[in-house]
């Protein structure tokens, strides 16, 4: 006897064309009707180091296959739920195109792209590319109402402007306190030496940004640093694949030893997903070249597939 779900093809991980998820791929972004809207944006001429970051959509793309065998979501036994089940519709809009050497016109390209996920309904959920992409994603929500930003990142990236520099990887949590929309923003895994200077750390709290280290992170838990986060503040999360150790997640341009285990910045994620509407995502810095295990791709995927996962059964379930 067949049961429904075994019909058609068995669509294993390593066949066919790599979108997210193996999610419908669409490239009329005028006919996005999904809850989940999936942007590539590979960009990454805002860096100061290793280059590498354009890949990071491919490679998070082709590592999200390996958790596509699901026709009827995911079941998590610690949890007892199933996540991204039929009730949840993802869609791959391609990536934003990019023009070497161009980061204006790039940058409105990506820009574009989010505001046509914002029109359609759908959450953007912006796979990077360098920091710097986080610019034009922010810079679209500027007719959404208010947001609290919530950062996952080695570095603070609050840079004003270095040598004429205003739009790098080193300036977006800046840019985007700068914002009349940005209520403020809760930076975790600020550690070692940054590449933001004391005074940086200085605006950025007189700005409103709550910043704090690995171990701060730690000593406090999961459920203490959620609590710091304003109540009833509509979070953008923008994940730096350099907050997690580089012992983990080696494939990045600017690695930085002492970062977040797994598990630590899951349930910081699950937390958020209880406590406030989620309006935006994006994750950056995954620069595959430097991994060649693919284990820095497979962590991004995983993180944003149950990120997702967690946000939707909050939906479901409020």
């Amino acid at each position: 006897m067949s049961h429904g779900y075994e019909s058609g093809r068995l669509n294993l991980p390593f066949v066919g064309i790599a979108t997210f998820a193996k999610k419908p791929y669409i490239a009329d972004w005028d006919a996005i009707e999904a809850d989940i809207a999936i942007l590539g944006a590979p960009f990454d001429a805002g860096t100061q180091f290793r280059a590498g970051a354009r890949f990071g959509p491919r490679g998070v793309r082709e590592a999200s296959t390996l958790f596509s065998f699901g026709h009827a979501g995911a079941y998590d036994h610690e949890d007892d739920a199933t996540y991204l089940g039929e009730d949840v519709t993802i869609v791959d809009m391609g990536d934003a195109d990019i023009v070497h050497t161009d980061s204006v016109t790039s940058h409105a390209n990506i820009e574009f792209g989010v505001r046509k996920a914002l029109a359609a309904g759908a959450l953007p959920v912006v796979i990077g590319g360098d920091h710097s992409v986080n610019i034009p994603c922010v810079n679209a929500f500027d007719d959404q109402g208010d947001i609290h930003i919530l950062q996952i990142d080695a570095h603070l990236d609050f840079v004003d402007i270095r040598h004429g520099v205003t739009h790098g990887h080193g300036n977006p949590m800046r840019r985007a306190a700068e914002k009349p929309y940005v209520t403020g923003l809760t930076q975790l895994g600020i550690r070692n030496v940054s590449s933001t200077a004391r005074e940086g750390y200085d605006a950025a709290r007189a700005m409103g940004s709550d910043i704090l280290s690995v171990r701060q992170v730690r000593e406090l838990g999961a459920a203490a640093v959620v609590g710091r986060i304003p109540k009833g503040a509509r979070l953008y999360v923008t994940i730096d694949i350099d907050g997690f150790c580089p012992s983990i997640a080696p494939g990045t341009g600017t690695p930085s030893h002492g970062g977040f285990l797994y598990y630590e910045v899951l349930e910081i994620l699950q937390g958020v997903a209880k406590a406030h509407e989620i309006v935006g995502i994006d994750l950056v810095e995954v620069a595959p070249d430097y991994d060649h295990s693919g284990t820095t791709s497979i962590l991004a995927a995983q993180v944003l597939l149950n990120f997702l996962g967690f946000i939707f059964h909050e939906r479901t379930a409020r």
